[in-house]
């Protein structure tokens, strides 16, 4: 058997670590090759300066900037079979900069064998399925060596995100709009907007987290525009919501309000899109970001086509140790440690789990809705268990903090439900801190520099 996995970002290495973690107890696994478009592994956590092509003339994928902090208790993202603890030798505060997260990534995968199943600078171009021999031939470009070549595999894993499309609205008037306008996908830092008035289009993380970034760096003011309903926190001085902009005229926006301000630049944390070009359509996710796309059987098996497997397509709250739940049931699927019920079972269990998402009212209750899901995964695998309905208490606390004060909810510290320990308060508080790297996190730049 051949499995296919096409992305080596957190899912994808997920991927890779529950069949080894199978391979580790004596099991015979299958052929694997994993295709990466980047040149490193880490998908999103993987930082580039890059916008727009990489040096390849391919789409960047990656929508991480500098001073990207942790924006969730990292108690709550933990793998259940590597703690911070064992990565960094001591604890470390709950909310640590995006450079060391991708390290404490890295940490867990570099145990493994893992990179010897990836290829590199390789971009999956189209995918197609034979009915008779029942396998999917996928068309590569090695896109350093500008080599197109095919693979054939028994089963695919589609571990590709859905955080790097961009969803680009327009407004009318913006193409004459005479400051800059660029998307959250394209942000690389907040220096661009030191001494501005700045627009935020949208209501969710990104806006949140752009905009208390640029406010921490020095922009002179930050609006945040939204569709449906305020993010409603206590802003400081020099933020505010304003209802959705109607259109542009020259440096001015107006807002439905009837309001206006001239704001010199433009940023639209508008979402993205679900995106799968290498796939024929009826492979394709249509759903826009929500807790549980329709068409996946338990949120990971096409329904249509139970050999087709997608990793993290949710919107999470909970991300590493949900990822790894997933790679550890497709896993168990492929190698028909859980077979699956016939099609109009699996009709049944997407709708009930369709009609749970349809009875959500606020975010506790999401959080509760994804604690569940990710529970039912754990328990029908051999994947480390671990305190779930704890990390589901610490998001409704996290989610509780920031209400509380959404500049200094950083600053706050938890326990590990795998090691027990409690997070250390960083040695700056957030607010005065305004460099992301590793060394100055862990207190090492007099050492380094030495």
């Amino acid at each position: 058997m051949r499995v296919g996995i096409i992305g080596a970002g957190p899912s994808g290495l997920a991927q890779l670590r529950a069949f080894e973690a199978a391979q580790r107890a004596g099991v015979d696994i299958p052929e694997i090759i994993c295709f990466e478009k980047q040149s490193n592994w880490g998908g999103m956590w993987n930082y580039t300066w890059r916008t727009g092509l990489d040096k390849y003339g391919e789409p960047v994928h990656g929508s991480m900037y500098r001073y990207l902090w942790s924006n969730g208790p990292k108690e709550c993202l933990e793998f259940s079979d590597y703690s911070f603890d064992e990565h960094f030798g001591r604890p470390i505060s709950s909310y640590p900069p995006r450079e060391v997260l991708f390290d404490y990534i890295q940490g867990r995968i570099e145990k493994s064998n893992a990179r010897e199943f990836i290829r590199f600078n390789t971009v999956a171009r189209w995918v197609d399925f034979d009915e008779a021999t029942q396998t999917f031939t996928v068309v590569l470009d090695d896109v350093a060596n500008n080599k197109t070549y095919t693979e054939t595999f028994d089963y695919l894993v589609v571990a590709t995100g859905h955080f790097s499309v961009p969803n680009m609205p327009y407004f009318k008037g913006i193409e004459t709009y005479e400051g800059t306008v660029r998307h959250a996908h394209d942000f690389r830092g907040a220096e661009p907007y030191v001494g501005r008035d700045l627009l935020i289009i949208g209501g969710s993380y990104s806006a949140e987290d752009i905009g208390v970034q640029c406010h921490k760096h020095g922009a002179k003011s930050v609006t945040i525009s939204y569709r449906t309903a305020p993010m409603g926190f206590d802003w400081p001085e020099g933020m505010e919501e304003k209802p959705l902009v109607t259109h542009f005229e020259g440096h001015t926006a107006y807002f439905s309000d009837g309001t206006q301000r001239r704001f010199d630049d433009v940023i639209m944390c508008t979402g993205y899109q679900h995106n799968f070009p290498f796939l024929p359509h009826e492979f394709r996710l249509e759903n826009k970001n929500c807790l549980y796309p329709d068409n996946l059987y338990k949120g990971v098996v096409f329904n249509e086509q139970p050999r087709l497997l997608f990793l993290g397509m949710q919107d999470q709250y909970y991300t590493f140790n949900m990822f790894d739940a997933q790679a550890w049931f497709a896993r168990d699927v492929m190698m028909g440690k859980i077979t699956l019920p016939n099609k109009a079972e699996r009709d049944r269990d997407i709708a009930t789990w369709l009609a749970k998402q349809q009875a959500i009212e606020n975010v506790f209750d999401e959080v509760d809705f994804q604690t569940e899901y990710t529970r039912e995964l754990v328990d029908s695998t051999d994947y480390p268990d671990f305190d779930l309905e704890k990390v589901g208490e610490m998001f409704k606390s996290w989610q509780r903090d920031k209400r509380e004060d959404i500049l200094r909810y950083r600053d706050k510290t938890y326990t590990s439900v795998m090691t027990g320990t409690k997070a250390a308060k960083h040695h700056t508080p957030w607010l005065e801190e305004l460099d992301d790297s590793m060394a100055r996190y862990l207190g090492q730049e007099k050492k380094q520099a030495s």
